[in-house]
C-alpha cells in the first residue's frame, strides 16, 4: 500500500482529508489483494485437477481421481480439469479455458514472471494441453466430454470417490463437431505460443494438433451436440463460425503462414458487432486478433481487417459505456450481461479490455467511440475497476473469489469443496448420501476452494451464499482463465 501524503499544509478543509484518506485507505486495501488473488486463482486449477496428481500438488485436500477416464475407448483420457461444482470433463469449454490461459500467459508473460507466477500459470496450461492431445488420438478423431452430465449431476460425490459412468464420448468423420475441433486447434495454437519460449519441443507438437484438428473442423462441418448429444443440456454450441476465425486467428499468430489469413479474410464475415464473449461466442475473441494485425501495421486496415477491427473496438467502445448499444451495468458498477454465472462473461470481457490496452499502447493508438475517445490508460482502467468490484469493493462488501479477503462466498456450489477431504476421513461418500450429509449442511465447505470465482452478484448487486444457489454460487474454470491475465494486467 502506498503511503498516504496528504499534509496540513495543502488541506484547508478537515472533511476533504478525512474523504481523501478513505478513499485511499479503501483503493489501497483492494490493490494489495491483486496479488494474493493471482497466486490464488492459478491454486483454483489445482483444486480442478483430474487423473494422477503431480508430486508439486499445493491443494493438499484434493486426492487422484477417475483413473480409468478412457478405459471404455481404450484410450488414456486421465487428466484434465473437471468443469466446474461437478465432477464432469467437458471438452468444448475445457478448450475453451486452455485457450484464455495460454492468452493471459502470452500477452502478461512479463508481469506473471515479475510477480513469480509463470511457472505456475504455465503448469495450468500444461495440465490442460496435456490432456487435449491425448483425446486428439487421430487426425479425425478428438474425445469431447469424459462422464455422463445427467447422472453425475444426480450425484453429490467427491471425485476421489465417485462411482457414477464415466463414458468417453467423441467427434469424428462421421460424428463432426467443428465447433468443437475448432476451439480445440486454437487452445493448442494459442498455447503452443505460451510455450515456445520455454519448450519448443512440446510447442511443435502442440502445433502439429492445432494443424490437424482445423483441417478437421473444416472437412467435416457440423455442431458438436449432434454427435454429443449428451452436452446439449449443459453447453451447447450456437454455431461453428466463430471456432473456425478464432482458430484460424490463432494459427495465423503461431505460424505466420498466409492460408490463416487468407481464411479470415475469405470468411463470408466478421460475426458483425457482438454483445458478449463467452465459451460459446468467440467471435470476439478473432475480431481482437485480427486488430492487433492492423495495430501492428502487418496487415493493410481496409476491406474485411478493417471490419474485424470496427467490430472488436466496438464491444469495446460498449463495455466501456462510450458505445451506441452499452453493456448493462449494475448499480455498484459491475458489467452485467447475463444471470446464469454472469461473472464468466465480465472476466472475458476485462481480459479483451487489458490485452487491447497493450495493443494500442504499442501502437500509440486509441479508439473512436461514438461518444468519445478511449486511451490505453482507459481501458486498464475500466479493467482495474472490475477486478476492485469482484474482490470487495461493492455494495455487498464482499470478494467474490474464494479466500481473498476476510468476506467471501464460504459455500460455493461444489462437490470436492463442499464434503470432508479425503485426507482426513476416507468413508466413501454416496451419491444421495452426499446430498444428505453435505449438500444440505448449512455450515461453510469444509474445504476452502481458494481462488474460485462464483457465478457473482445479480443485476442488483445481491448474492446469496447458498450451495443451492447454482446459478449464483457455482464457480467454473472458464471464468478464472481469462482473470488469470486480468490480475496480472493490472497489478
Amino acid at each position: 500500500m502506498s503511503q498516504l501524503k496528504i499534509g496540513s499544509s495543502q488541506c484547508l478543509w478537515t472533511s476533504i482529508c478525512i474523504v481523501l484518506f478513505v478513499l485511499s485507505m479503501a483503493r489501497g486495501a483492494v490493490s494489495t489483494n491483486y496479488g494474493d488473488a493471482l497466486t490464488k486463482s492459478l491454486l483454483y486449477f489445482e483444486a480442478q485437477r483430474s487423473g494422477k496428481l503431480p508430486s508439486k500438488q499445493r491443494v493438499t485436500w484434493r486426492g487422484d481421481s477417475a483413473l480409468r477416464d478412457g478405459s471404455d475407448a481404450h484410450v488414456d483420457l486421465t487428466g484434465g480439469y473437471y468443469d466446474a461444482g461437478d465432477n464432469m470433463k467437458f471438452g468444448f469449454p475445457l478448450a475453451f479455458l486452455t485457450t484464455m490461459l495460454a492468452w493471459s500467459n502470452i500477452e502478461m508473460a512479463t508481469q506473471l514472471k515479475a510477480h513469480q507466477e509463470q511457472e505456475n500459470a504455465l503448469a495450468a496450461l500444461k495440465w490442460a494441453t496435456d490432456f487435449l492431445i491425448k483425446a486428439h488420438p487421430e487426425p479425425n478423431v478428438l474425445y469431447g466430454q469424459v462422464g455422463d452430465g445427467n447422472s453425475d449431476h444426480e450425484c453429490w460425490m467427491r471425485p476421489e470417490d465417485m462411482t457414477t459412468p464415466r463414458p468417453s464420448f467423441r467427434i469424428d468423420a462421421q460424428h463432426p463437431g467443428s465447433d468443437l475441433a475448432g476451439e480445440t486447434a486454437a487452445a493448442m495454437a494459442a498455447a503452443s505460443i505460451a510455450f515456445a519460449p520455454s519448450d519448443e519441443a512440446y510447442a511443435q507438437i502442440l502445433i502439429g494438433h492445432a494443424k490437424e484438428l482445423f483441417e478437421f473442423a473444416k472437412a467435416y462441418p457440423g455442431i458438436y451436440q449432434n454427435s454429443i448429444t449428451n452436452a446439449g443440456g449443459f453447453y451447447a454450441s450456437s454455431g461453428y463460425e466463430d471456432e473456425l476465425l478464432w482458430a484460424a486467428a490463432w494459427l495465423h499468430r503461431a505460424t505466420n503462414d498466409q492460408i490463416y489469413l487468407d481464411y479470415l479474410t475469405q470468411a463470408s464475415g466478421t460475426g458483425g458487432p457482438r454483445t458478449a464473449f463467452s465459451w460459446d461466442d468467440k467471435f470476439v475473441g478473432a475480431q481482437v486478433l485480427v486488430a492487433k494485425l492492423a495495430l501492428e501495421g502487418k496487415v493493410e486496415s481496409n476491406g474485411k481487417i478493417a471490419e474485424y477491427k470496427s467490430m472488436a473496438e466496438q464491444f469495446i467502445c460498449n463495455c466501456a459505456q462510450k458505445g451506441s448499444n452499452n453493456v448493462k451495468k449494475t448499480p455498484g458498477g459491475l458489467l452485467y450481461f447475463l444471470p446464469w454465472n454472469n461473472l464468466q462473461y465480465t472476466t472475458a470481457a476485462t481480459f479483451v479490455l487489458s490485452a487491447y490496452s497493450k495493443y494500442l499502447t504499442d501502437a500509440k493508438a486509441s479508439i473512436q467511440c461514438p461518444n468519445g475517445a478511449l486511451q490505453a490508460s482507459d481501458l486498464l482502467q475500466i479493467a482495474r475497476s472490475q477486478v476492485d468490484y469482484i474482490l470487495g469493493s461493492n455494495p455487498q462488501k464482499m470478494s467474490y473469489m474464494v479466500g481473498v479477503g476476510t468476506n467471501y462466498p464460504k459455500k460455493p456450489h461444489h462437490r470436492a469443496a463442499s464434503i470432508v477431504s479425503i485426507r482426513k476421513d476416507k468413508t466413501p461418500v454416496t451419491c444421495s448420501g452426499g446430498y444428505d450429509k453435505w449438500y444440505n449442511n448449512p455450515a461453510p465447505n469444509p474445504n476452502v476452494l481458494m481462488g474460485a470465482l462464483v457465478g457473482g452478484p445479480n443485476e442488483n448487486d445481491v448474492y446469496g451464499d447458498e450451495r443451492s444457489n447454482f446459478q449464483q454460487a457455482e464457480p467454473a474454470t472458464v471464468t478464472v482463465a481469462p482473470f488469470v491475465g486480468v490480475l496480472a494486467a493490472v497489478f
